[in-house]
């Protein structure tokens, strides 16, 4: 089957042919349709996260956005149908067993598998996956559609959900690219007073029509004096990398605000502890989510409450596409279509 191929840290991926994965007893084959191509895919590619670095599978193949249709089951696997279509999200397994597991935390399992981490993703033709760990893909929605959902519409539903907001609080999103736009449209749909932010006026004018009752371009002008002047807001969701995105944040919360990191620098963050004490901030990470969270993410697409902006590049434009991520240059998400 073709592939793109990660062999090196820092280098551009490889386009090769390689031996079709054959799916064991409790896995099944997935004939890819669409994968997106998530910033996480420019993190691990340049090696930017020492704790990943040192668990990356090479040669690898990335992407963890997977969409696609079951052509081969294992002779365990009972729950899904040869034909059906099937989504693989980051966490590729989990155990379980173990606290976070038996908890509900199973996205803090720490014996997980990561899709196009530590095992091979969907950068591919093809891809296997645990049975036990796919989602069957609601038939109203198109794989271009649905394949970004299993990382970044999973990510910040989950991230909004454990900010505990009420319906008519102010929600600040920083970065409207693939996370951010998804989180403006999760938010309005849970009842939220939106205000986007970004350098882009094209990004501004997407979150614009998905909802946003106001965006502030933070190149133009001061956001954090035009938010403090509104009082703050409730909680501020940074999805971007940017670590000048973070400092904005923190400054336009309200006191009791939450502080809410999904986007990932490369590099460390700090805050000021009297300023957080001061004004009772909290800050909040949340990482991907569980399938539960995704069975909600898919429901609310399924019923039109969100909806994917996506651009769709073939297979051997990966390198282009993880390009054009480190650029900044992405609107929505881009997906790599397979079929």
């Amino acid at each position: 089957m073709k592939a793109a191929l990660l062999h090196e840290f820092k280098k551009p991926l490889v386009i090769e042919e390689v031996g079709q994965p054959q799916p064991g007893t409790s896995e099944v084959l997935i004939r890819v349709e669409a994968c997106g191509v998530c910033h996480s895919d420019v993190h691990v590619a340049d090696g930017d996260w020492a704790q990943f670095a040192k668990i990356v599978k090479t040669p690898l193949i990335p992407g963890h956005e997977i969409a696609g249709v079951v052509v081969e089951k294992g002779s365990a696997v009972e729950d899904l149908q040869i034909g059906e279509r099937v989504g693989v999200p980051w966490i590729h397994w989990t155990c379980g067993e173990c606290e976070f597991c038996r908890e509900g935390n199973e996205n803090l399992c720490r014996r997980q598998k990561i899709t196009g981490v530590t095992v091979d993703g969907g950068y591919a033709e093809f891809v296997k996956a645990p049975a036990s760990h796919v989602l069957t893909i609601p038939d109203c929605l198109p794989s271009l559609q649905a394949a970004p959902l299993f990382c970044a519409g999973v990510t910040v539903y989950r991230a909004l959900k454990r900010a505990s907001m009420l319906a008519g609080q102010r929600l600040a999103v920083l970065g409207i690219g693939g996370l951010g736009h998804l989180a403006v449209q999760f938010g309005q749909a849970l009842g939220m007073e939106i205000v986007a932010i970004d350098i882009s006026e094209e990004k501004l004018a997407l979150a614009r029509s998905l909802g946003a009752s106001a965006t502030i371009n933070a190149a133009a002008h001061d956001a954090i004096k035009e938010l403090r002047n509104r009082g703050g807001v409730h909680v501020a969701l940074v999805t971007s990398a940017a670590r000048a995105s973070y400092d904005t944040a923190f400054y336009c919360l309200r006191p009791t605000g939450t502080l809410v990191v999904v986007g990932l620098p490369a590099e460390p963050i700090c805050f000021p502890p009297v300023l957080m004490a001061a004004g009772e901030i909290r800050i909040q990470a949340s990482t991907v989510g569980t399938r539960q969270d995704l069975r909600e993410v898919l429901a609310m697409a399924a019923a039109g409450k969100v909806r994917c902006q996506v651009a769709s590049r073939p297979l051997a434009d990966a390198n282009e596409a993880l390009n054009q991520l480190r650029r900044g240059q992405v609107s929505g998400r881009l997906v790599l279509a397979l079929t």
